[in-house]
């Protein structure tokens, strides 16, 4: 049986480098691939944890809540860039600076 450790490492792991990509990159899309990689680090936790409580199962379903609801989060980014992409024909962050009603 893989011990809980492995699973948390992962899981910062993941946690860490979805973190810096949100930090440091100037891409809307990566910038959204950054955030569903945190997204699914947290999935590990809640599942890692859940694994070793056998009784118990809300961590589990917990986590496919998370996954409806980072779908639908992906699926409104997806749009909104799609937009502002149409509006401004860039999908860097630091140059769509302005906003017009």
């Amino acid at each position: 049986m893989i011990p809980a450790e492995h699973f948390l490492y992962l899981a910062i792991t993941l946690f860490c480098i979805g973190l810096v990509i949100v930090i440091t990159k100037k891409n809307a899309i990566v910038v959204l691939m950054g955030v569903e990689l945190m997204l699914n680090a947290a999935n590990i936790n809640l599942v890692a944890f859940s694994r070793f409580d056998a009784l118990h199962l809300q961590g589990q379903v917990f986590s496919l809540f998370v996954i409806v609801v980072a779908a639908a989060e992906a699926a409104v980014a997806l749009a909104i860039v799609l937009k502002v992409y149409s509006y401004y024909k860039t999908s860097e962050l630091d140059k769509v600076n302005e906003l017009k009603g």
